[in-house]
């Protein structure tokens, strides 16, 4: 971690306890920035090119060149700035990290130390209905290293430079975050932050986006524990996998006596358990100093204020519209705002039908339940922006219930090219609001179920579920259950 000063641990009395210790977990997370060229070069940032094609002379080093700042990786680190509310630094300096690596073709990285280019700011997110927030201490520009390829069927190992020199903002949190679960949800909000100002494609697989997780545990209100950090943990599910068995064997030393020692470690997915790769390093262990090559880099307000007037409605900003707007909670606001796509399609639905509540409660439940199950994205659902407003309308007007409107939903979601209102009469699935035929039905099920009228003149109020539930069988699951409560109760009165 490249930062000078002592974490500021949050109190958290509802933590929650493993074997009776409090986990304290801090993330650093590389992002990959979305220029075409690299940070100091004019070299191509593209993926999946033949090893060691796409590494020029600036990226290794040689003799007689000098990195020239990248200006579009700047301005994507002030985006990420005014996104989560962070200080712009008016001046920060760029520094030589030095260590020996065979990825690491100069013998040392150009980051930043002392003074980052990004200070402060917040990340916030739902824990179920639960507001949470983690802040950060910095976001600091530096270039990627290269990438080490082993072939243990030959036994060889290569060396692939195409990465090196890519840009990254590598982003630091204070250690706010007490398990896996809160770990990953604020990971999946970086995540659709970075993604939704696109400063970064967001790609794991691809090591777009690679998270750090430093790890400890404490008794609690004890001293703080020995970190580990995991490191590039690039997938969600590893994540948590990675970090819950962290936790339990940090737990299992300490039980048997053993004191945890700083080092950095790796998960391997096949075996999830983490194995230590090296001792941790400190700060100083990087003998970090200015870059002589590079001067300060300044930043005038005029340029951040062209940044913000160039960037997209920011998720925190469009949730506050979306509670504005179409009198949503903040919960289900934010659900809306996972991302632009999902954003777009509940606008679209909601101006179609002009039912925003009830097309909030179709999205993130009955539609976003399907696709998870698919494991499908937004813009891959089968069911337009514009069907679903015609199904939401025929819910609002009482046309069908809720029950016969998922049966819509399954045509729909199996490839039906028929409309709504066409399915709903094929299928009969029109509700009944023919109050007589209605009242006919409920006078029928209360003489053959005198015994659960009795049970609720003698204040049961179960009994008359019993008395719902037979009505709407008798009328096929058509009758209106708002009309038969209400028929019901007044007959029953």
């Amino acid at each position: 971690m490249a930062t000078m000063q002592e974490p500021i641990l949050l109190d958290r009395p509802d933590a929650p306890l493993v074997g009776g210790y409090e986990v304290i977990i801090g993330f650093e997370t590389h992002s990959q920035l979305s220029t075409q060229s690299k940070i100091f070069s004019r070299a191509s940032t593209a993926f999946g090119a033949e090893p060691n094609t796409q590494a020029c002379a600036v990226d290794l080093a040689l003799p007689g060149t000098l990195p020239v700042m990248n200006r579009g990786a700047v301005e994507r680190a002030i985006a990420f700035g005014l996104a989560v509310g962070s200080h712009i630094a008016e001046k920060s300096i760029f520094a030589r990290k030095n260590y020996f690596y065979p990825d690491l073709p100069k013998g040392y990285q150009i980051s930043q130390f002392e003074i980052p280019v990004v200070q402060g700011g917040n990340v916030e997110f739902f824990m179920g209905e639960r507001k949470m927030s983690v802040r950060l201490v910095r976001a600091h520009l530096e270039e990627d290293a290269g990438k080490s390829l082993h072939e243990d069927f030959i036994g060889q190992s290569g060396i692939d430079l195409n990465r090196a020199g890519t840009p990254l903002l590598e982003i630091v949190t204070e250690p706010d975050m007490r398990s896996s679960l809160e770990a990953v949800a604020y990971a999946k909000e970086l995540h659709k932050i970075v993604t939704w100002i696109g400063i970064c494609d967001g790609n794991m697989q691809e090591g777009s986006f690679r998270c750090d997780a430093n790890v400890s545990v404490r008794r609690p209100g004890g001293k703080l524990g020995t970190r580990r950090e995991i490191k590039n943990l690039n997938s969600f599910k590893f994540m948590q996998q990675a970090i819950d068995y962290e936790v339990r064997w940090q737990i299992e030393q300490i039980e048997d006596g053993h004191k945890i020692q700083q080092a950095t470690v790796l998960f391997n997915p096949d075996t999830g358990e983490t194995r230590a790769m090296r001792t941790k390093e400190d700060a100083a262990d990087y003998r970090y100093f200015p870059d002589p090559d590079l001067p300060p880099l300044c930043i005038a307000r005029e340029w951040v204020e062209k940044v913000r007037g160039e960037m997209a409605e920011l998720p925190r900003a469009m949730a506050a519209r979306f509670e504005k707007d179409y009198a949503l909670s903040e919960y289900d606001a934010t659900q809306l705002t996972q991302s632009l796509a999902l954003s777009a399609y509940f606008e679209a639905v909601s101006k179609a039908c002009g039912q925003p509540k009830l097309a909030s409660n179709w999205i993130t439940g009955e539609l976003a339940r399907r696709l998870n199950a698919q494991d499908l994205s937004i813009e891959q659902s089968p069911i337009q922006p514009q069907t679903l407003a015609a199904l939401v309308s025929r819910i609002s007007d009482a046309t069908i219930s809720n029950n016969a409107a998922r049966q819509v939903m399954d045509a729909l979601w199996e490839g039906s090219s028929n409309s709504v209102e066409a399915i709903i009469e094929a299928k009969g699935l029109k509700q009944m609001n023919d109050s007589g035929a209605l009242e006919k039905i409920v006078d029928t099920v209360m003489a053959a179920n005198a015994k659960n009228v009795a049970e609720f003149r003698a204040g049961n109020e179960k009994a008359l579920n019993a008395l719902v539930g037979q009505i709407m069988k008798a009328s096929r699951g058509l009758a209106n259950p708002q009309q038969v409560n209400d028929l019901l109760r007044a007959k029953l009165a």
